[in-house]
């Protein structure tokens, strides 16, 4: 596990979060092809939001269980709020927005069906 920092475009967002990286993601939903994310997972315990609450707008959109929550400054979606099919709450990274992160190849992680689900 590594502790990787994050924000958005204009660092009024920034954020730790623990991940090994292991289970990567994109989905070709509406929103998530336009928005070009590389997502990860991780529990909600093991991500820390330093600063910016007061900058983040919330977006709902189709079942409206996540929260989408952007950069009122920039813009930029830095992570998602939601829960797992367990009832666990997750927090959804945006893996481009995160310090230090190896380059991603995107036909070596998962591809989710947003578009059909």
């Amino acid at each position: 596990m590594h502790d990787y920092h994050g924000q958005c475009h204009c660092g009024a967002v920034r954020f730790t979060a623990r991940t090994n990286l292991v289970s990567m993601g994109d989905c070709n939903c509406s929103r998530c092809r336009r928005l070009g994310w590389v997502m990860q997972s991780v529990p909600a315990a093991d991500f820390s939001l330093h600063s910016g609450e007061e900058q983040l707008a919330l977006y709902h959109f189709n079942t409206e269980k996540i929260d989408h929550l952007f950069c009122r400054n920039c813009g930029i979606e830095p992570f998602a709020r939601g829960s797992d099919g367990k009832g666990n709450e997750m927090v959804m990274l945006n893996v481009n927005c995160l310090e230090g992160a190896p380059p991603v190849d995107r036909s070596t992680i998962s591809h989710w069906d947003g578009a059909n689900f």
